[in-house]
């Protein structure tokens, strides 16, 4: 189901719940309260099947499933039939949004390898560049991930731009991961953009447990907007965000994002990135990421 359909079929049952609201003006606290509660569940079930055919329950079932005791002979307390579905369709809309945000996320991630492969496709060849090749490969890493490591991923790097790469020294220390992470570091600080994207790439889908991997996802982050591609920056700075908030660079991913929001001309994401920053890192808004933080709330006009 596409995310296009998951929001139609949502407004349906909003508008179909809406219906049933409307329908059982009020419900007096009697003996048949538990009775009417099975009957509107009944109805809301017979919704739900209409919205989501051949669906056999394992999502959506659990949010409707619970039938909580509505006492008789304490209505004061008791919770009204009607506030009991609404407060359980809240949940599974809340379950709604949560999977369209992991299918986006997803999306993203496919998009950005489906990218680089492109970028591969369409260059007059591929140029072997040995230093970027990693120094261990997981068992979960595809073939795919395997070719963009061997490649450069400009398409057809002039002469100059390989051997440029290829004078950039990759450190041998006794940590690897943390080398393939310094590696990247040095293509992006050398202005190596695209080379540093597929470095940084790399180091953080076979390292995600190790202490530089928020370093390494904002990182990446930053070489997509440095190099103009505020699209592909986004998932980035988010997921180094979500991931672990308090990582060593989550506060720098989520001010990054809202200038990434800034860049895409998304004032209303903008402003929200710039007011949970304040909120989640006072430290760093009055510290270290003071004048950046300040230079994108002057860009900005938020309510």
């Amino acid at each position: 189901m596409t995310f296009g359909s998951i929001t139609r079929n949502l407004s349906f049952l909003g508008a179909g719940f809406a219906l049933l609201a409307t329908a059982t003006p009020a419900l007096p606290q009697d003996g048949n309260d538990e009775a009417r509660m099975r009957r509107l569940e009944a109805e809301v079930r017979a919704l739900q099947r209409k919205v989501f055919p051949g669906g056999d329950g394992r999502f959506f079932e659990p949010q409707i499933s619970a039938q909580p005791t509505v006492s008789s002979t304490a209505p004061s307390t008791s919770t009204t039939a009607v506030t009991d579905i609404l407060t359980r369709l809240d949940a599974l809309e809340a379950q709604l949004q949560r999977q369209t945000a992991l299918n986006e996320e997803n999306a993203n991630a496919v998009r950005l390898l489906s990218e680089r492969m492109d970028t591969l496709e369409s260059g007059r060849g591929s140029t072997t560049v040995a230093a970027t090749t990693p120094t261990a490969t997981p068992a979960a890493s595809t073939g795919a991930s395997r070719n963009v490591a061997a490649t450069a991923t400009a398409a057809g790097p002039s002469e100059e731009r390989v051997v440029a790469v290829q004078a950039i020294a990759k450190p041998q220390t006794d940590d690897a991961a943390d080398d393939e992470y310094s590696y990247g570091f040095r293509l992006w600080d050398a202005g190596f953009f695209p080379e540093a994207q597929q470095q940084l790439t790399l180091f953080v889908e076979q390292n995600p447990d190790h202490w530089r991997t928020t370093y390494g996802r904002n990182l990446l982050g930053r070489a997509y907007l440095d190099d103009g591609k505020a699209k592909e920056a986004a998932p980035w700075f988010l997921k180094n965000y979500q991931e672990d908030k308090t990582g060593a660079r989550a506060g720098d991913s989520l001010l990054y994002l809202a200038e990434t929001m800034i860049a895409l001309d998304d004032t209303r994401r903008a402003c929200i990135a710039l007011a949970e920053f304040s909120e989640t890192y006072p430290a760093l808004a009055a510290g270290r990421l003071q004048s950046q933080y300040e230079a994108n709330r002057g860009k900005v006009t938020c309510n």
